[in-house]
């Protein structure tokens, strides 16, 4: 019979697909002799075998948990449902990966009304049987019928009104009886039956429940967002109770082994006197420090901080613990790894590399690549921050649960929040606290913000997992979610109103603050971590299909300005793997000399053609004479046509901005190598819309017409005259029937890329001249220019021999004129599948490859992006007919297929072929991991994801990045 439940001496931290992380932990302390209460774990598979069999428990499942039940009562020495030694369970979930608060628990399972009154009568706790009577009757309606959380509520708070708690510890027993009774009669109304007084039928109950919530909304909205497997399953922990509100001796907490939000080596935690577990992080009052239970209760605080170092370097990473002290006794209830901030990852990673715990291999792995991206979020400005302060903005200041800084409009509840997310809206959370339900809207908010809670609520935590900033138990707001506005300071501020809120100092400011870049080099923990990322993609070695060996993964740039290759620079790329020279003609001062290119190029390019076609036929024909008169004439043509003149006249002002530009990027990236893409999209993109230019035209027309019926002696001084608009007219009219000839069906397909060079080579003769003057020039000056030309769009090795032939030309005669020696490279990006499938033949042509792979991705699947994305890519994806977004992450069925075919045809015809990335998945970490198995050379990102490219790239040399331990 398949083994559904394991006590907790019966597993390890090994075992947590099985046990889930919190049964591995307790089966792990348990086996240490930690002060861990006696329970049993009910295995994943179950779960999931739960769910196989339409919600019923598999066979065996509950013969187990009874015989285990009999283990925990011999080893508590009580008795589960016997009113005179009673034993009340703790049923828990516990996944393999750590989902804080999003899956459910029930407490003090096996709490009977005979037995509340049992202890009431018998003993000097009649408060204590109560108050967990009545959680247990919360918890189990909440968790396993369904109830919302206000049914019990509202009644709850009109009793703890009466008290500054907010627990419920001052109420009296009498109290507490009216609540319990009141509880029963809204169970009774909701359910349509009586809450069951019998312990077995509580305890099948709840574990049936638990097993429920792991397909509870914000559990799925949370591995969603986490990209979570839904298959995984949860397992539930079944434990003995132990009791935090037993009293002044009694308290409950939670608590981390290193801060999580900076990462020092410190004890971090609150706790409360006289609560149970679930109210710490429920956030319904601010806690205390952990410090202070030093003074509360001295004995368990020196007990507590011994476990949490030995589970520190026991498990070699920070630990999230859960404690209760029960009239003096410490018991520990969970340890995992901690969610933890973007900083205190890094930090926590590399100092414990120092101490000796981990090797700079496993702190690579520790780190997830999408929180180096959080490392680089904006802060607010301080000198706006001050002026805030000073103006009177400043709110209120709380606890700083997760640090950075976020500025939006208020919403006052989850589902406004993800509303308005989704929409586009920068939107900040206030709720009075938060709960699981309202992950939701956290997902989609910029920031969170609470009246209540503290450092280990539920808000702090789950905030600061998603990398978010929240200020939690700013008790100098007071939020009203009835009347869906918050107060402070005499003011009060309504929902769509904007706040600042500062998560790194727990302040919170009115209005939207301006911010700040942060400075890269001061992350000083990062800096040394991505350098040693840097030396495992240096040192992984892999074999290529010929046998050879190449190093790892290099990561590259995507620039088109200088100031953007020193940005790259800065940040540790290793090269520029595309830089988009049709970006340097979009600026506003080369625009004009652009639209005359453009305008004249088709006349002029015809003039070209001629010449070109008599000079093929002279040379046939070098005696015939009328070849010659006819050489002449066209020659002639070509000095007088005003089309030629305005083409070559463009040309040269285009040809003297280009070559600053790539000056520039030279000088920035000396002795790396930098890969300029030459013109690729079609000439009309840098042409005025055809639809916009007809308006201007119509409306010339109209004003024209309108001046040429008012009276001669009118005249209007802001009026231009009629002949300048006639001229404006012309030009429009010159414009539009420009952008009429070169109007295409399909324009992705159509004359752009190695067409348009080939149709019109003067425009690529005059980039390649520009990046070979450049480069001659800075090779002067010392610096060490590698310049790589990339043709784009090669669809048949013949275009890429013409064009290659052609280019390479100009290339030499300006490297001789110049008189200098330089390493260069031509080669293809690789976009059209018939490229990919012909590589073999395309490489003679290419000393490189560089897949482009946004287009490529258009091209076999036949969408385009724009289209797809804005109305049938995102619903795919939801009703799972794709896995990812194809743009986002390389589709290695199809894409990678190609992508893998290029390589090995195209080394096996060149062996020293060089081989890379530049679309959008180059800053993908998935898409990074494909393209390290595939042997390519380097990927190329934007400047902003290289140092997120740098660690997945080491983290593919490695074998991937652990997730969650």
């Amino acid at each position: 019979m398949t083994k559904w439940v394991y006590l907790f001496d019966e597993g390890n931290k090994d075992m947590r697909e099985l046990l889930g992380g919190k049964g591995a932990g307790l089966a792990e302390m348990t086996r240490a002799g930690l002060p861990v209460p006696p329970g049993f774990t009910i295995t994943t598979e179950a779960c999931n075998a739960y769910f196989k069999a339409g919600h019923a428990l598999p066979d065996g499942l509950w013969d187990q948990v009874c015989t285990a039940l009999d283990r925990i009562e011999q080893q508590s020495w009580k008795k589960f449902g016997d009113p005179e030694n009673p034993l009340l369970l703790s049923v828990r979930s516990g996944a393999k990966f750590s989902m804080p608060g999003m899956m459910d628990t029930v407490l003090n399972i096996g709490m009977t009304a005979d037995i509340v009154e049992h202890i009431a009568t018998t003993g000097d706790d009649r408060w204590f049987s109560y108050d967990c009577y009545r959680r247990l009757i919360q918890m189990f309606g909440h968790t396993v019928k369904h109830i919302d959380d206000e049914v019990f509520d509202v009644l709850f708070n009109q009793y703890q009104t009466t008290v500054d708690d907010g627990l419920g510890a001052s109420l009296t027993a009498a109290q507490l009886e009216e609540i319990v009774a009141g509880f029963k009669v809204r169970y009774q109304q909701f359910v349509q039956s009586v809450f069951p007084e019998d312990p077995m039928v509580q305890l099948r109950e709840a574990i049936e429940g638990v097993f429920a919530s792991w397909f509870g909304k914000r559990a799925v909205d949370y591995r969603n967002y986490n990209k979570i497997p839904h298959d995984l399953g949860t397992a539930v922990n079944v434990m003995a109770m132990v009791y935090g509100n037993r009293g002044s001796d009694s308290a409950t907490g939670v608590a981390f082994t290193r801060n999580p939000a900076t990462g020092e080596k410190k004890l971090y935690g609150e706790y409360l006197m006289n609560a149970q577990g679930e109210d710490v992080v429920a956030g319904i009052r601010t806690p205390q420090k952990i410090d202070a239970l030093q003074k509360d209760l001295p004995e368990s605080y020196a007990q507590f901080q011994k476990i949490c170092k030995m589970l520190d370097t026991h498990y070699r990473d920070m630990q999230d613990l859960e404690f209760t002290i029960e009239q003096g006794t410490l018991y520990i209830l969970q340890t995992r790894t901690g969610k933890r901030t973007a900083r205190a990852a890094v930090k926590i990673a590399v100092d414990m590399v120092h101490e000796g715990m981990i090797t700079k291999k496993e702190a690579i792995q520790r780190i997830a690549p999408e929180q180096i991206d959080q490392l680089l979020l904006p802060a607010f400005d301080p000198v706006e921050k001050k002026a805030a302060v000073a103006t009177g903005k400043l709110l209120g200041t709380g606890l700083n649960a997760s640090p950075g800084a976020a500025a939006g409009i208020v919403a006052f509840d989850a589902d406004t929040a993800k509303s308005w997310g989704e929409a586009g809206e920068a939107v900040i959370l206030v709720r009075p606290e938060t709960t699981p339900d309202d992950v939701h809207g956290m997902l989609q908010a910029k920031g969170i913000l609470t009246q209540r809670g503290g450092a280990t609520s539920h808000a702090a935590v789950v905030a600061r997992g998603l990398g978010k900033p929240c200020i939690t138990g700013c008790e100098m707001i007071r939020v009203d979610t009835r009347e869906r506005r918050f107060y402070s300071k005499g003011l009060s501020f309504g929902e769509g109103e904007p706040i600042s809120i500062d998560g790194t100092t727990g302040e919170v400011f009115s209005g939207l603050l301006a911010t700040i870049s942060p400075d890269f080099s001061r992350e000083k923990n990062l800096v040394e971590l991505l350098g040693w990322a840097d030396a495992v993609c240096d040192d992984v070695c892999r074999q290529n299909e010929d046998g050879s060996f190449k190093k790892g993964l290099q990561v590259w740039a995507n620039a088109e300005y200088p100031r953007d290759a020193r940005i790259a620079r800065d940040f540790g790329a290793r090269g520029i793997g595309l830089c988009r020279t049709e970006h340097m003609f979009f600026e506003q001062d080369r625009l004009s000399h652009v639209h005359q290119m453009i305008l004249n190029a088709t006349e002029a390019q015809g003039a070209y053609n001629a010449v070109s076609q008599i000079e093929k036929e002279l040379a046939l024909r070098p005696d015939d004479p009328r070849m010659g008169e006819e050489m002449k004439a066209i020659r002639q043509h070509l000095a007088e046509s005003e089309a030629v003149r305005k083409y070559e006249a463009a040309l040269q002002a285009l040809l003297a901005f280009q070559r600053k530009d790539f000056e520039g990027i030279f000088e920035a990236m000396d002795g790396l190598p930098v890969i300029i893409r030459l013109i690729d999209p079609p000439l009309h993109e840098f042409l005025p819309r055809y639809e916009e230019l007809l308006e201007e035209i119509t409306v010339l027309k109209t004003r024209i017409a309108l001046i040429g019926k008012l009276p001669e002696n009118l005249t209007l001084e802001d009026m231009p005259s009629i002949d300048k608009m006639k001229t404006e007219l012309d030009q429009r009219n010159a414009m539009l029937n420009a952008v009429k000839a070169m109007r295409e069906s399909n324009p992705m397909l159509g004359m752009r890329g190695i067409r348009l060079g080939l149709c019109f080579p003067g425009i690529v003769k005059m980039q390649v001249q520009a990046i070979f003057e450049a480069a001659c020039g800075q090779a002067r000056r010392g610096i060490r220019v590698l310049p790589e030309i990339m043709i784009p769009l090669t669809g048949h090795v013949n275009e890429l021999k013409a064009s290659r032939e052609m280019l390479e030309a100009v290339a030499l005669e300006v490297i001789e004129a110049n008189d200098q020696t330089l390493d260069y490279k031509f080669g293809t990006m690789i976009e059209v599948p018939r490229s990919a499938l012909t590589a073999s033949a395309i490489s003679e042509q290419a000393e490189f490859f560089s897949f482009g792979t946004n287009d490529l991705t258009q091209m076999t699947y036949g969408y385009s992006r724009d289209d797809a994305e804005g109305k049938f890519l995102r619903y795919y994806i939801e009703s799972g007919i794709l896995p990812e977004n194809p743009f986002q992450v390389i589709d290695e069925e199809g894409v990678g297929r190609l992508i893998r075919m290029a390589v090995t045809e195209g080394r096996q015809t060149r062996p020293d072929l060089e081989v890379g990335i530049c679309g959008e998945h180059g800053g993908n970490p998935p898409s990074i991991q494909f393209c390290h198995q595939a042997g390519l050379d380097y990927v190329s990102c934007s400047p902003y994801r290289v140092l997120t490219a740098r660690l997945a790239a080491a983290q593919a040399a490695l074998g991937g990045a652990e997730r969650d331990k």
